[in-house]
């Protein structure tokens, strides 16, 4: 059950998560809730780490709406966070260091990203944040033995996706006038 949720958040987020706003909140909740429920609540059944990623992904969007600038500093903190979590431990460079540490630092980024560059974080980070679920679900499922050429292009596609969708990319030249 669990993969298969995280595969439809990931897709929503994948291809949608600029565009809707409170779905790439909620999605990064849910993936927030997935990553840190399993630790909160150790030894539960996965459909109350299951419930516990939605609650996250509701009080995500509930906060979307009403507390937004808050919120975007906070979603860039915990999609970069979450992201940068999750690429350390592929590479396999964490060593000793601490999870929260390397999850603060991420998410510093994560929220520097969204300040600075807020649509195109939006869709460079819901991009990510889906690739990751995507390949987590489906990854042991397709054998994949380059787990991660196939999240860089379940990702590239994404960006690519969102970014023609809101129209940000390709940029045409105006027309000239004679």
């Amino acid at each position: 059950m669990m993969p298969v949720a995280g595969i439809i958040v990931g897709l929503a987020l994948l291809l949608f998560g600029r565009r809707l706003y409170w779905v790439f909140v909620a999605g990064i909740g849910f993936v927030t809730g997935l990553e840190f429920a399993p630790e909160i609540l150790p030894g539960q059944p996965d459909w109350v780490i299951l419930l516990a990623a939605l609650v996250a992904a509701l009080v995500g969007a509930l906060l979307a709406v009403m507390a937004q600038a808050f919120v975007i500093g906070l979603i860039g903190f915990a999609a970069g966070g979450s992201v940068g979590l999750r690429f350390v431990h592929a590479l396999g460079i964490a060593g000793d260091t601490p999870t929260w540490i390397i999850f603060l630092l991420a998410g510093i980024v994560g929220v520097l990203l969204m300040v600075w560059l807020f649509k195109w974080a939006l869709i460079v980070l819901s991009s990510l944040a889906g690739a990751s679920l995507v390949v987590a679900g489906l990854a042991p499922r397709l054998s994949l033995s380059h787990e991660h050429a196939f999240f860089v292009v379940i990702a590239v596609v994404g960006i690519i996706f969102q970014a023609c969708l809101s129209g940000e990319w390709p940029r045409r030249a105006p027309p000239r006038r004679a």
